[in-house]
């Protein structure tokens, strides 16, 4: 079919026969068509038929503040009539970008140097790991330049990023990981524990694997380790106890650099002001984007400490110039957003706001979840959460994937009224906007509870569960 199924002139028959959409499946596509957003408020989203949708995800994990922050917009608004665009290349800025970079050093989580502002989370991770290279480079270790990430782990799309990200979706076919990334095991309790292996012992094994790895490559040759605190689009996946100081040990012992991804977890998402503070993590590099700015605009950082940042000082001197940066880094507009985002965080006191949200959400999702007959793992901190559903609960058994169990309960949610997020072995994500009130908070579970409720009966018809 073309988009002559679809009303003639609508958006649904020209997105179809113009628009290439990321992470679809466009021939399908094709026969189904979109769902055209028109406009939100609050936690809502609206299609232009009307219909209303509460965002459990928070779009792309990113729209912390809601879809209709007025003073976001305004303060797009103003600095457009100020100065719309300049850029930030050989010396040149504007206030916008230094009131940011300043921001963000003082909000750090540990003490960190100097910022580079991007505009994705893509961009931002593939710009550390050219800062690996480059850092090495420049203080005479060229041969220091592995880096590992973790199976499952999300860290983008780009060449770099997207070798740095552990899910075989984002490698197929594109010719992707490139040499030198390197991938470690998936710190997931719940499926990778030995028979009676506890938490700590778990974390134990997992910091001698990665141990175990570098030392076969050569410690001279690794130079990095990337990490989410928690793995989002793995599937919420929350580190067993003692996991990253055990790690960060290991790191330590071999000068490997520790890169902690706060695309999703940054700005109060899992119950502190970061990620890194919830789960005891020391970065050398930290990456942000996504609710930086509430995602009203694009725009991403990296903040590197002081050991890094005078190795790149240094090359840029030998060299003349450090020859990386993008048209928009720092854009005014992105970064008077973003601004304007990290001051309402301020008054908003996010982590404690988060922190008291969270403890509301995390009790209705095991509440209502851990005991249903599908749900293998109810997982999560803050305003971050899943459930895993599973075939067989006693044995851990998820579904054979041509079932579609995780597609099929996004449909049933979405036809009442509720976007929820799929993540691998059929786990579903929740991260909604942070001002999501508690009320909203099990509004948003009860259209959950009834979608599952229609694919719960479903299944016991096929004969596909016997619960």
């Amino acid at each position: 079919m073309t988009a002559d199924t679809f009303r003639a002139n609508s958006a649904a028959a020209r997105d179809v026969a113009y628009a290439l959409h990321p992470y679809t499946d466009h021939v399908a596509h094709r026969e189904n068509g979109p769902v055209v957003i028109t406009h939100g408020k609050g936690v809502r989203v609206f299609d232009e038929t009307g219909k209303e949708y509460i965002d459990a995800v928070a779009g792309l994990w990113c729209a912390s503040l809601g879809f209709d922050n007025e003073r976001l917009v305004k303060a797009a608004e103003q600095q457009m009539r100020k100065l719309p665009f300049y850029h930030s290349f050989t010396g040149r800025s504007h206030e916008p970008m230094i009131d940011l970079s300043e921001m963000l050093i003082q909000r750090a989580p540990v003490p960190m140097s100097k910022v580079f502002l991007a505009n994705s989370g893509s961009e931002a991770n593939d710009s550390a790991l050219k800062m690996i290279w480059y850092y090495n480079n420049a203080i005479g270790r060229p041969e220091k330049k592995k880096v590992i990430s973790r199976l499952k782990a999300y860290h983008g799309i780009t060449i770099g990023s997207g070798s740095l990200t552990g899910l075989p979706v984002n490698h197929k076919l594109f010719d992707l990981p490139i040499q030198g990334i390197l991938h470690t095991l998936t710190p997931h309790h719940y499926h990778g524990a030995l028979p009676g292996e506890s938490e700590e012992e778990f974390s134990t094994r997992l910091a001698n694997e990665l141990e175990a790895l570098i030392l076969r490559e050569g410690p001279e040759t690794v130079a990095g380790f990337f990490a989410e605190p928690i793995m989002g689009a793995g599937g919420v996946i929350v580190p067993p106890t003692g996991y990253f100081p055990k790690i960060q040990a290991v790191l330590r012992k071999y000068d490997v650099l520790m890169v902690v991804d706060e695309v999703i977890c940054g700005f109060g998402r899992t119950g502190s002001y970061w990620g890194s503070q919830t789960l005891g993590i020391e970065p050398d590099i930290l990456t942000c984007a996504k609710a930086l700015s509430s995602a009203y605009l694009p725009i991403s950082a990296v903040m590197i400490n002081e050991k890094v940042y005078q190795g790149l000082a240094e090359g840029s001197h030998t060299i003349g110039t450090w020859g990386h940066g993008f048209t928009y880094s720092g854009h005014p507009a992105a970064a008077a957003v973003a601004l304007e985002t990290l001051k309402i965080y301020d008054e908003m006191d996010i982590g404690s706001l988060s922190a008291r949200l969270g403890a509301v959400m995390q009790r209705e999702l095991r509440a209502r979840y851990t005991d249903h007959p599908l749900v293998g793992e109810v997982r999560g901190t803050g305003l971050i959460g899943a459930f895993e559903l599973v075939q067989d609960k006693a044995a851990k058994k998820n579904f054979d994937p041509a079932l579609k169990v995780a597609p099929r309960l996004m449909k049933h949610a979405q036809e009442r009224g509720v976007f929820i997020r799929i993540a691998p072995n059929d786990s579903i994500a929740f991260s909604p906007p942070l001002i999501i009130s508690e009320g909203e908070i099990k509004e948003m579970f009860n259209r959950v509870d009834q979608a599952l409720e229609v694919l719960t009966q479903e299944l016991r018809r096929e004969g596909s569960v016997s619960v």
